[in-house]
């Protein structure tokens, strides 16, 4: 079945129907209109202060979702439509649109035995051909990193982390490099081999390079990528613990903004860099109260083992000094005081006023909404320790998330401008506008739209 997208002040609606004959009201922006020539959607006016391109995609998905539910295969809908829909730049109304669009139709079915979802396709008619991929490629992206997150973790495991990324870029202009656990040893990624060390499978890091032009800035992602997450020794609490195999959202963030920025050929100088490890527990597991020593000299004394985020982006960030960075950022799944402070639709970024500013900036257009978050010096005393330079979980229960950045402070390389986001509140959602029941994919957008500001 085909559909339609109008607007309300289309002559149809005023000859044809009336408000008796909308059979479905789905939100205050749009309803679904049965009409002589079939269904169609109507876009409603907008309020002011709803003039936004979030507003766009969350609208966008949730008709692609409804009219999906009621079996249209097929919508058309004329670009003059978008354009006159909200009082906002055409390309960027279209564009959003389209992305909404697509990650409205997102969904996880690949272990339900019964997939009779139908995802309907949206056909733009008009000019703007570019605007409309650039949506799609976004949408892609996101799509990616939710299908990283989403997979279960004896499928995507640090062992077949790598081999999924190698399938994914083969074919791009991202140049992927694995290293082995002995590799690891080599370079003396300590913090990684410790956490890793209890898990059936080795640890990995992997680098994803796309290089368009040497004469910008390198920026250097680190993500976060623990396959699954049991809190070591330290065991998490009863609960129904399967979305830790989210634990490795900030490294599904890091490489769907790799896709996102090579797909759109953004001229940007980048390097993703992935620390890879599961969590887990047997009789080689790494236990309270050892000790690491960092490759730059730092020593670390684990005083509980699901504090272990940190511990592995300490490797990350050393490494993206040794590759000189001019800018990094750390994205990871890391503190549940995050969601205590923020909830479920807000990260917290912590670092340079400038980068804060432009974070959150950035999230505000694009959807991956975040929030700045301080860094209290005075807190440093937290994480003293008695046998190591410091320990890796705060002595004190208060400020986890600014504790936990402080630690990882302890890291950033010299002569770098550094922010780290902390995505444990919005790594997963209910199904709303352009979400569904899964992972969110949050800051595949933000990373790469970031990644382009500071290379302009």
């Amino acid at each position: 079945m085909k559909a339609q997208i109008i607007l309300e002040t289309d002559k149809r609606i005023q000859e044809q129907a009336v408000l008796k004959d909308y059979v479905a009201k789905q939100s205050g922006d749009y309803v679904t209109v049965t009409l002589s020539e079939g269904v169609v959607a109507v876009l409603k006016s907008v309020e002011e202060k709803k003039k936004t391109t979030e507003h766009v995609r969350m609208t966008a998905g949730s008709i692609a979702r409804h009219l999906g539910k009621q079996k249209v295969t097929e919508v058309e809908v004329e670009q003059s439509v978008l354009n006159e829909y909200v009082d906002l730049a055409d390309d960027q109304v279209v564009t959003a649109f389209v992305e909404g669009w697509n990650l409205g139709n997102y969904s996880f079915n690949t272990y339900q035995s019964k997939k009779d979802t139908i995802k309907p396709t949206l056909s733009v008619k008009g000019d703007g051909s570019e605007i409309v991929k650039a949506g799609e490629i976004r949408a892609d992206a996101t799509a990616f990193a939710r299908d990283l997150m989403n997979e279960l973790s004896n499928v995507l495991n640090p062992e077949t982390f790598p081999t999924r990324l190698q399938e994914e870029f083969k074919d791009s202009a991202v140049e992927v490099t694995v290293f082995d656990k002995a590799e690891l040893e080599k370079r003396e990624m300590n913090g990684v081999l410790t956490v890793g060390q209890g898990s059936q499978y080795e640890p990995r890091f992997v680098e994803l390079k796309y290089c368009s032009d040497s004469s910008k800035p390198l920026v250097a992602l680190v993500g976060k990528g623990v396959t699954f997450d049991t809190g070591g020794i330290s065991l998490k609490g009863s609960r129904n613990l399967s979305d830790m195999r989210m634990d490795m959202g900030g490294a599904a963030a890091v490489s769907g903004a790799m896709k996102l920025l090579s797909e759109s050929e953004a001229k940007v100088n980048v390097v993703a860099l992935i620390p890879m490890v599961e969590n887990n527990i047997d009789q080689s597991s790494v236990l309270p109260g050892e000790v690491i020593k960092y490759k730059n000299g730092k020593t670390v004394q684990i005083g509980n083992t699901d504090a272990e985020g940190r511990l592995i982006l300490a490797d990350g960030l050393i490494r993206a000094g040794e590759l000189e960075a001019d800018y990094v950022v750390d994205i990871a799944t890391l503190t549940g005081a995050i969601w205590a402070a923020l909830g479920s639709k807000m990260a917290g970024v912590f670092g340079e006023q400038e980068l804060l500013n432009l974070m959150k900036d950035i999230g505000d257009e694009n959807g991956d909404f975040n929030w700045p978050m301080p860094l209290v010096d005075a807190y440093e005393s937290y994480l003293k320790s008695s046998y190591a330079d410091i320990c890796n979980i705060s002595n004190k229960g208060e400020a986890g998330s600014i504790t936990a950045a402080l630690f990882l402070r302890h890291f950033v390389p010299e002569n770098t401008k550094w922010a780290h986001v902390d995505i444990a509140g919005v790594m997963e959602s209910t199904e709303n506008g352009y979400y569904a029941n899964s992972a969110t994919g949050f800051g595949t957008r933000l990373l790469a739209d970031f990644t382009v500001r500071v290379s302009e």
